[in-house]
C-alpha cells in the first residue's frame, strides 16, 4: 500500500493514526516533497472510479488563488490531470493506493471497506476481529 499524505494535514495524521492502529503497513510519501505524476494521477483516477475533479483539494489555499473552481468546468479531463501533476497541495489528501483500490480523502469506513477486500489482500489488510 502507498500512503500518500502531507504531514501538517490533521486529516492526514488522523489516517496515519487510523493505519497504526490497525497494523496496516503501507510506504510513506510525501505529497509536497513528491508530486504525483500525470501518469499515476491517470492510473488512480481509473483505478478508483472517480471523476478527476474529485481529486482537487477544494479546500486548499493554492485551489482558491488560482480561482480553479470557476476554470475546472472549461477543461479536459486530461487538462485537470496535468494541472494536478504540478503541485501536490491541488491534490486532495491523503491518498491510500493499493493494488486495485484507490481512496481519495480520509473516510474511516471507505478505508476499512478498501483494506478487507481481497484485491489488496497480502497487502497490510485488515485483520478480522475473532
Amino acid at each position: 500500500m502507498l500512503f500518500i499524505h502531507y504531514p501538517k494535514c490533521t486529516t492526514c495524521k488522523k489516517a496515519a493514526t487510523w493505519l497504526k492502529e490497525k497494523g496496516v503497513s503501507c510506504e510513506d510519501r510525501h505529497i509536497k516533497e513528491n508530486n504525483p505524476t500525470a501518469n499515476e494521477l491517470k492510473a488512480w483516477i481509473a483505478k478508483s472510479g472517480l471523476p478527476v475533479r474529485k481529486f482537487f483539494n477544494t479546500s486548499g489555499q493554492l485551489y482558491r488563488e488560482m480561482n480553479l473552481k470557476d476554470k475546472l468546468a472549461a477543461m479536459s479531463d486530461e487538462e485537470m490531470i496535468q494541472l494536478l501533476s504540478t503541485d501536490g497541495m491541488l491534490v486532495k489528501r491523503p491518498l491510500l493506493v493499493g493494488e486495485n483500490t484507490v481512496c481519495v480523502g480520509f473516510k474511516e469506513s471507505e478505508w476499512e471497506k478498501a483494506l478487507k477486500t481481497p484485491s489488496v489482500q497480502g497487502l497490510g489488510q485488515i485483520k478480522e476481529e475473532s
